[in-house]
């Protein structure tokens, strides 16, 4: 781990005072342990990156902008983000964790069941739900469960054994070569990804996150019903 329970607390007060930049980028880094990619924004309707026709405007790494990996000091990652102004914050998926990727709508009421019914969760974020201007897009915008790795080679099986057809559902495991967007980056020009389930302090180490097998049931069934 990148900080000490002191550089912890130092952490915090800073950020409380100061808008997002690479202390929110050490938090990552240096509290849960993960990596982080600079990321293109949506400004005035383009892409920051300047590729005319990007296929995924304002939601894509920088391609010149190298990772900061997990365990970078409060110093090292700010140092790093100041390279790239203005860029969001991106999570590479598939080494420190998976990401089963399910409609926002269905994933605020699957989480509510998974709380009651006591099972161990990780974080659980959401991306803001696209206006009017993006026809076909999911009016609810997307959430974003952490579970441990390895599950998005495994989704169809892991399904099939529930009973659920990996087809019939909106639901997808995001794992290697994937990135999601961090709280609090802009998605898409449309606001923030906001926390549903922030990651927790545990004795000061990364939060465990639980294995894909224990949701998948809730989220399937709850995705399913969404679809009716």
């Amino acid at each position: 781990m990148g900080f000490t329970i002191g550089g912890i607390r130092d952490i915090r007060s800073v950020r409380r005072g100061r808008s997002f930049d690479g202390t929110t980028v050490a938090e990552y880094t240096g509290l849960w342990g993960w990596d982080v990619r600079p990321g293109a924004r949506l400004v005035r309707g383009e892409c920051s990156c300047g590729l005319a026709g990007c296929l995924s405007p304002g939601d894509h790494p920088l391609a010149d902008a190298p990772a900061v990996p997990a365990g970078s000091t409060l110093d090292a990652a700010t140092a790093a983000w100041a390279r790239t102004p203005g860029a969001s914050v991106l999570l590479p998926v598939g080494r420190s964790f998976d990401v089963l990727d399910v409609d926002a709508r269905a994933g605020r009421r699957a989480l509510v069941r998974l709380e009651r019914m006591g099972l161990p969760l990780g974080p659980v974020s959401v991306t803001p739900a696209p206006g009017p201007e993006l026809p076909g897009a999911a009016p609810g915008g997307r959430a974003y469960f952490f579970v441990a790795p390895g599950a998005a080679a495994r989704l169809p099986q892991l399904l099939y054994r529930t009973g659920w057809d990996y087809a019939d559902l909106d639901l997808r495991c995001l794992g290697p070569g994937d990135h999601i967007p961090a709280p609090p980056s802009d998605y898409r020009g449309l606001g923030p990804v906001r926390w549903l389930r922030p990651p927790t302090l545990d004795a000061f180490s990364p939060p465990a996150l639980p294995q894909a097998r224990l949701l998948l049931g809730t989220l399937a069934y709850v995705s399913h019903r969404a679809g009716i």
